[in-house]
């Protein structure tokens, strides 16, 4: 538990808020991304906006907004309105340290959430420390932690599901009763799962699979036996479940032509960039144990981390297959072992599934695989507590220290711990920012607009959904708490729908440069058609303003500068 809080809460505020955080902060407000006024000039007070704490806005209008123009259900904003509640904001803005606080919250108390499982299904205390071990340090769940977004609590609730999965297998197995509580309980977990995010749909669907390919070898084992009354219970927790999903099908089916979630359709891969999900996939599949500074800014550091990395999975992955081995070799741990691989594994085929056949490309973003992650964190444990037990293969030499370090190190406990700390330095790799970086780095964006702030300057970016708001947002947050003010108080924005005609953007820009002041650094962000950005780039030049250098981008941002020196305003397109 310390390690685990000392991770999730160091270096907490020190990264930069990106989009999706944004969406966070402004729903949870009871706010609008409306607010934000398009096709005109604001400030970066008026871009801000959004961010600061109003007292009289409340549930009604976190649940309100967040419904009308997100894709998001509301539980976890909700959850968050409630916590900001509790924290002073700075300058009226929200606290940076108080929106992630709660999801770091969350995701310490997975760790004796996923001791709890671990003993649920192998009533071993062992296997619990170590998942509980594990869960503290692994990168990955690190960085769902220090994410201000709703993954660490579907993640409880993946654990709570789990341990119901778990006792219904029992059940079946040895056709005990299966209690109407006990499926009642898993209505209401599966319901709060997808009340939080609508992946945990997922994981519902893999625990269905395990649970009917369970049954059916039983059923083929006692020759078509089947219990009505047994099957009748989990069937009304199967319809019980669904009847709390349903609630959300509307607005799903509402937010379906907004664009928020075009990114993730994926339908032009061809030849090996079929191969990219599974290369995607295996990449965030390390990164639930291992993880080294893979996003250091030195290319050799980098080149080191990647071939340590390989090197690390292929001394780990023979030593996980003898233990997860010896545990389904024993009778008392085979069930366990059946329920939860068999989870993982159909898991992963609805996640390998989807991406492939609907070609919605679930791997480019990995923190949605929370939804199995906690069943790979036990196997994980269960496979390392069988090394733990191995017997040293060479007997000490005498004396007491030889004979200390060997009952501490000896067989598989010396494998146990380097995997431990190897871990551990795949949590450190995340909370310095060298492993795990924002998707976005509005930071690096923020920073070159601040080197040209000497004169006024104008962002524009291309505008499509509120994903363009969050960017623009980002790039102000990070001027507003700049050490010299001379950016923030030069810097004005300026957002322009896309989806209308070419000439609507020139004729936007054009009103927008005949309100700035010349001379004048025109910064244009993700205007990337080229339709667009050729007629745009040719007023532009006729309006006197000279691209700098050409197009440069980082995660999030492709950004260019024009400088608009004194001349004629007026050129008509």
């Amino acid at each position: 538990m310390t390690l685990g809080i000392g991770l999730r809460f160091t270096n907490l505020t020190a990264k930069p808020l990106w989009t999706d955080e944004f969406s966070t902060i402004v729903f949870s407000l009871g706010h609008s991304f409306k607010a934000v006024a398009l096709d005109q000039i604001v400030t970066l007070d008026d871009l801000l906006q959004p961010l600061q704490v109003e007292p009289q806005a409340g549930i009604r209008q976190v649940i309100g907004n967040l419904l009308n123009e997100s894709n998001h259900p509301p539980l976890y904003f909700v959850l968050t309105h409630w916590w900001l509640r509790l924290w002073s904001s700075s300058e009226g803005l929200v606290s940076v340290w108080g929106v992630r606080s709660l999801s770091a919250l969350f995701g310490v108390a997975a760790i004796p959430a996923v001791f709890g499982l671990s003993w649920l299904a192998f009533h071993s205390r062992l296997i619990g420390q170590i998942a509980a071990a594990l869960m503290a340090v692994s990168p990955f769940a690190v960085y769902l932690a220090q994410e201000a977004r709703h993954y660490t609590l579907p993640v409880l609730w993946v654990i709570a599901s789990l341990g119901c999965l778990v006792l219904a297998a029992r059940a079946v197995y040895y056709r005990t009763p299966f209690s109407v509580g006990l499926g009642l309980l898993w209505v209401v977990i599966n319901t709060l799962g997808i009340a939080t995010h609508y992946f945990f749909v997922f994981t519902i669907c893999a625990e269905a699979l395990v649970l009917l390919s369970l049954g059916l070898i039983q059923s083929w084992r006692e020759r078509g036996v089947w219990q009505p009354s047994f099957w009748g219970r989990l069937g009304g927790v199967a319809l019980g479940t669904l009847a709390g999903g349903l609630i959300w099908l509307p607005f799903l089916q509402s937010t379906q032509d907004t664009g928020l979630t075009q990114w993730i359709y994926r339908g032009d891969r061809t030849g090996l960039a079929l191969l990219d999900p599974l290369g995607q996939a295996l990449a965030g599949w390390i990164t639930m144990l291992y993880l080294l500074p893979i996003q250091a800014e030195s290319e050799l550091i980098v080149t080191i981390s990647g071939a340590a990395l390989i090197l690390l999975v292929l001394w780990t992955l023979p030593k996980l297959y003898a233990g997860c081995k010896i545990q389904y070799a024993k009778s008392g741990k085979r069930l366990a072992m059946q329920v939860l691989g068999g989870f993982v594994v159909k898991a992963i085929a609805i996640f390998l599934g989807i991406t492939y056949l609907l070609e919605i490309d679930l791997m480019s973003a990995f923190r949605y695989n929370f939804a199995y992650f906690p069943a790979v964190i036990v196997l994980i444990a269960a496979a390392l507590a069988a090394l733990w037990r191995t017997e040293p293969r060479i007997q000490p030499k005498p004396g007491w220290l030889a004979r200390l370090w060997s009952s501490v190190m000896s067989g598989g406990k010396r494998t146990v711990i380097l995997i431990g700390l190897f871990s551990f330095l795949g949590g450190l790799t995340v909370v310095t920012n060298l492993g795990y970086q924002k998707t976005h780095r509005p930071d690096v964006v923020a920073a070159v607009i601040q080197d040209s702030a000497e004169i006024p300057v104008l962002v524009a970016i291309a505008h499509r959904t509120h994903g363009q708001t969050g960017r623009l947002m980002g790039i102000a947050w990070e001027l507003k708490h700049a050490t010299d003010p001379t950016a923030a108080e030069n810097t004005q924005f300026l957002m322009i729908s896309q989806g209308k005609s070419p000439k609507f953007t020139t004729t936007v820009m054009r009103e927008a440069l005949e309100r700035s002041p010349r001379p004048l650094n025109l910064w244009l962000l993700n205007f990337q058609r080229p339709t667009e950005t050729e007629l745009l780039d040719s007023f532009l030049r006729k309006q006197n303003c000279n691209p700098d250098d050409d197009a440069d981008s980082v995660d999030g941002y492709r950004y260019q500068l024009y400088q608009c020196e004194s001349g004629s305003q007026s050129e008509s397109t």
